[in-house]
């Protein structure tokens, strides 16, 4: 049986509940079902607790680490905040859609008020990213809701959009559901928008799997280097990177030196 421990935030609005409990020093957000949309060790809020969200941080193996921000999707605001603690260089923009979220956000999760380096939008993401084309270097789809991820919103266009958004060597990480029915569909259309150029990252077993989509070929692709780089961000940043990239690896095409991408 599950125990989500102590329930200490429940609201309920037009676009459902969000809810937070809290066990063994570990605070949770949910909303409207038993999936963790994020959790948070509450002695150290900064830090990255789920997997999925380390993957997320997969970016900095092919980018500088001074960038353009973008991620849709708020919950607990926990890559936000380690991006805001651990890349002060960063500009991060958050677009979430619902109130409530940002609220709880700060409220219980310590994610903090915006400044030059962080900024929360509440808007329709999708609309945002019409909106705002070609002005970031990262964009993160995190975007779930008590049912997964909300109906009609990945579509062709959507993903079209994604790659829009992003600057020449720009790159999107988008998190996804292993046994989503439409896991499938929604990798295809991520492949089509952006020309094959994708990559896939298993998590867990099931569990979330990110998917990196490149608006162009990362300069390094050669495994060498990128281990190299792996275990420099790993004594910086403690974000698994090495094992991750065997997860790469197991994944996606590739030969004995490098990663196989068009």
């Amino acid at each position: 049986m599950f125990n989500f421990g102590k329930k200490i935030h429940r609201n309920v609005n037009n676009q459902g509940s969000v809810e937070v409990s809290e066990i063994d020093g570990i605070r949770s957000l949910y909303l409207g079902s038993i999936t963790v949309q994020s959790s948070m060790k509450v002695s150290a809020p900064n830090e990255l607790l789920l997997p999925y969200s380390r993957a997320m941080m997969l970016f900095l193996l092919f980018l500088k680490e001074r960038l353009d921000i973008l991620i849709l999707g708020l919950g607990g605001g926990s890559i936000p905040k380690f991006i805001r603690t651990h890349l002060p260089e960063c500009k991060t923009r958050v677009v979430e859609i619902n109130p409530e979220v940002v609220k709880v956000a700060r409220s219980h999760f310590y994610l903090p008020d915006n400044d030059d380096f962080l900024q929360v939008v509440e808007e329709d993401g999708a609309r945002y990213l019409k909106e705002h084309p070609g002005n970031t270097d990262v964009l993160m789809l995190d975007i779930f809701d008590a049912h997964g991820i909300p109906p009609n919103l990945y579509a062709q266009d959507f993903f079209d959009s994604c790659f829009e958004a992003l600057n020449s060597d720009g790159m999107m990480a988008v998190n996804l559901w292993g046994s989503d029915k439409n896991f499938d569909i929604y990798l295809q259309r991520i492949e089509i928008s952006f020309n094959r150029r994708v990559l896939v990252i298993k998590t867990g077993k099931p569990g979330n799997i990110v998917v990196l989509g490149f608006k162009h070929p990362p300069a390094e692709l050669r495994w060498e280097p990128i281990r190299e780089k792996a275990k420099t961000l790993d004594e910086k940043y403690k974000l698994g990177f090495m094992l991750l990239l065997d997860r790469v690896r197991e994944s996606n095409p590739h030969t004995n030196n490098r990663i196989v991408m068009d």
